[in-house]
């Protein structure tokens, strides 16, 4: 059986760097691999933001130390209430597609 040596299935010659170019660009295509990069940027920062005020309301104001334990306790109730509302307005817009 011979078979035409010219003809190749695969690329022939492709760098190393055009492999991991289109492996990093199918990896950011990917839906579910955005949303997780998307919410851990929000997260970090979301954090960030609640440490500052819980810093804030620790060391500048003259509240007992459980009133920064409460805004910590609203801080990530709250924070579940907006993922919620981020998901549920996610799908809206995915069922409209």
């Amino acid at each position: 059986m011979n078979l035409p040596m010219q003809r190749h299935y695969f690329a022939v010659g492709s760098s190393r760097i055009d492999m991991e170019r289109s492996w990093f660009s199918r990896l950011l295509g990917n839906p579910m691999f955005k949303s997780f990069l998307l919410f851990s940027i929000f997260r970090a920062f979301y954090g960030a933001g609640i440490l500052l005020v819980t810093w804030f309301l620790a060391t500048e104001t003259e509240n007992p130390w459980w009133v920064s334990i409460l805004f910590l306790l609203a801080s990530m109730i709250f924070s579940r209430l907006l993922f919620r509302f981020i998901k549920s307005f996610r799908k809206s817009v995915d069922d409209s597609n």
